[in-house]
């Protein structure tokens, strides 16, 4: 099981608080003692039946040789979403536990940002990208946030035997870009208890992941 914090991280970063005391790159998640959240958006041709069976592949549109890109953060997540888009609109909470998460990211190499990949990076199914970090208002934060990219036989097995549930958090999402747009002064405790914005804490790595998501580099 992963290492754990229990510090509760600020999407709306506290002035109070030196930009420095976040690290540069860091996870930021929903999780409890078993399972870890993550996300992506959908077709609405994959989500509704992934709901329905609890499978993500119950639909033939979904395809496993495509890479599907996972993000932990819900405000970088909120921060891409276009449900306007047909091949997203419906969002997708995604729980996975702690044991298969860092399988996951065992077989990961770190990709954009000018890093230089080896053949053996090349031939890892999995991908990281450190990318900024959002606050809920989708404002560029200083710090990183990570999206995992997952393919071939991994993206298999991650579909049949990795993913503990499926849950659809569309309406959460529209709800939280409905009240951004109309309500100026909404502050993010507000937010949380309407339950348009999750509680996330710090999720801590060993060092061994650590080292091979590259999360002491700039």
């Amino acid at each position: 099981m992963a290492k754990t914090s229990m510090r509760i991280s600020n999407h709306f970063p506290n002035p109070q608080t030196p930009i420095s005391s976040t690290p540069y790159r860091e996870i930021r998640a929903t999780y409890d003692s078993e399972t870890i959240t993550v996300y992506q958006a959908y077709s609405s041709s994959i989500a509704l039946p992934a709901v329905a069976a609890q499978k993500l592949n119950a639909s033939p549109a979904f395809k496993p040789t495509r890479m599907t890109w996972v993000k932990p953060s819900w405000a970088w997540m909120i921060s891409g979403y276009s449900f306007k888009d047909p091949g997203q609109e419906r969002m997708l909470a995604i729980k996975m536990t702690h044991s298969n998460f860092r399988q996951l990211l065992l077989q990961a190499s770190v990709t954009g940002h000018g890093n230089i990949m080896t053949a053996e990076d090349k031939a890892r199914p999995v991908r990281v990208q450190w990318d900024p970090e959002r606050s809920v208002r989708l404002e560029m934060l200083p710090y990183r946030s990570i999206q995992i990219g997952i393919s071939g036989e991994v993206s298999v097995k991650w579909v049949e035997e990795w993913i503990e549930s499926i849950e659809d958090v569309t309406e959460m999402a529209r709800g939280l870009k409905k009240a951004l747009d109309e309500e100026v002064d909404v502050g993010e405790e507000e937010l949380i208890g309407r339950g348009l914005v999750p509680m996330e804490r710090t999720y801590e790595l060993d060092e061994e992941l650590r080292a091979i998501l590259k999360m002491d580099e700039r």
